[in-house]
């Protein structure tokens, strides 16, 4: 079968104006096979070995990037967060090859309850994971579990999004760069069925998206028996205490909604406001939302950029229409506009909101902030948790004591205090996700590299060996 080919959208003039080349399922194979062929000298040359080729990669990402940054801009509509998203990456290899998270080497240790018996791990890495990634960070969320599995020892394929390819070909081509690298890594391009193929042909799987996609990957990777580390949607609250600064809250509440237009799976989508200060928060906030500036006709002019897939701006819509229908306020904002051919959408402030509509349910992946107050710190909580999702949230009050005390309440993975949206910009500590917001251990912090390390006890008898008569049937004896 000929490889399959994408014609793809730029999100800025909404005009499918490159084709790009994917990888046919039967294609998948062979280039699987290479990669397995490969990774038992990877794993061979040890933590420092692949530490090397990853401080190579970083070094290639700080001085030879511009065409690589010149396709996520077309990929995404956006050139600051393209180049964000570059020196993420970099700064991923860069702490990785730093040696700060491998694991420890653990010496022989003394049996307690056998103590003529001594046991010491060892490590064994996957031998080829596969990681499926979305389109809104098509780079850094293409490499987030790539990398620690490559430091690991594994083998990764990348199965990346057919809706923002275009990066795949000048990151590939600086990976081709480094020796040993270039063997035991590659990235495909395709849609579903490819998806499909990778979770049927990989001893690991890495997959972030949509709650419906990663229950489809869970129940492919059960079937075969093989880990499943699931990344998923989030429906991230934000509580305003009373004792929060105003303006510092507005502030952090818009930048965690809209940066990136939304398009986050940490962006807070729910907002609750003590009452004394919620008319006054709902003015303000609307008022900042008001400057905010669409980086239209000039991409480096303004503050957020284009929706980037189609069928999310179908989303948007339908959730904001259903909204309005039953009582939302609209503040600011509120309808997608077509600029130059390219789907935008500004900051949407909402107020009259309730737990049954969809904005307030169901993830929205946009700059849409619905906000409602509450009476008291046990209501605030208790609608913070009042979502199938768990997977981030964030609190604002006068003190971190007073903010540590909800957020230790509250069902999400990661909870940032006094702040927002935390999780993108410091990935050392390490979380779960909660609900359905994902699955297996932390992609974040030290298990972001553990986990892909299988544990293999090494147990060893110093004493004489029991023989058979040690068993021996004899009789009660009274």
């Amino acid at each position: 079968m000929a490889p399959s080919h994408f014609l793809v959208r730029d999100p800025r003039t909404g005009r499918a104006d490159e084709t790009v080349e994917g990888c046919a399922v039967d294609e998948l194979e062979g280039r699987l096979h290479a990669l397995r062929r490969a990774q038992p000298r990877w794993a061979s040359i040890g933590f420092e070995g692949r530490a090397a080729a990853l401080a190579e990669l970083s070094r290639a990402l700080g001085d030879d990037a511009q065409a690589l940054r010149q396709a996520l801009e077309r990929d995404t509509g956006r050139r600051f967060l393209g180049r964000v998203e570059i020196d993420a990456v970099a700064r991923i290899a860069a702490m990785l090859a730093s040696g700060v998270a491998a694991p420890v080497n653990a010496g022989w240790a003394s049996g307690r309850s056998l103590p003529s018996l001594k046991h010491r791990p060892e490590r064994h890495a996957y031998p080829l994971v596969g990681a499926i990634t979305p389109w809104n960070f098509p780079l850094l969320l293409g490499l987030i579990d790539a990398l620690p599995a490559l430091y690991a020892g594994c083998a990764v394929v990348v199965k990346a999004s057919e809706i923002t390819p275009r990066w795949v070909s000048p990151f590939l081509g600086l990976v081709r760069t480094i020796d040993g690298l270039r063997d035991v890594f590659d990235i495909v391009v395709g849609g579903a069925e490819l998806g499909a193929a990778v979770v049927d042909s990989v001893d690991a799987v890495c997959f972030t998206g949509s709650v419906e996609v990663g229950r489809k990957v869970a129940v492919a990777a059960a079937r075969r028996l093989i880990p499943a580390f699931l990344e998923l949607g989030g429906k991230d609250p934000l509580i305003v205490l009373e004792t929060a600064d105003l303006t510092e809250a507005v502030r952090v509440a818009l930048r965690g909604s809209v940066v990136a237009t939304g398009q986050a799976c940490q962006s807070i989508e729910r907002i609750y406001v003590a009452r004394s200060r919620y008319e006054a928060f709902v003015e303000q906030l609307s008022e900042a939302a008001r400057q905010v500036h669409i980086n239209w006709p000039d991409i480096d002019c303004g503050d957020i950029g284009p929706i980037i897939a189609v069928r999310q701006a179908q989303t948007l819509r339908a959730q904001l229409d259903e909204a309005v229908a039953q009582g939302a306020r609209v503040h600011t904002g509120g309808h997608i506009e077509t600029l130059g051919g390219g789907l935008y959408l500004r900051p949407t402030i909402l107020t009259d909101v309730h737990h049954g509509m969809r904005v307030m349910r169901e993830e929205t992946f946009g700059p849409v902030l619905p906000v409602m107050p509450f009476d008291s710190v046990e209501e605030a909580i208790c609608l913070a948790n009042d979502s199938e999702y768990g997977l981030s949230a964030a609190v604002l009050a006068a003190s971190l004591e007073e903010a540590a005390s909800v957020g230790r309440q509250l069902n999400a993975g990661a909870v940032s205090l006094n702040d927002t949206a935390l999780t993108a910009v410091f990935g050392e500590a390490e979380k779960d996700n909660f609900g359905v917001s994902g699955l297996g251990r932390s992609r974040m912090g030290p298990g972001g590299v553990a986990r892909f390390l299988r544990t293999q006890a090494l147990i060893a008898q110093t004493g004489r060996p029991a023989g058979l008569d040690a068993y021996a049937e004899r009789g009660e004896r009274g």
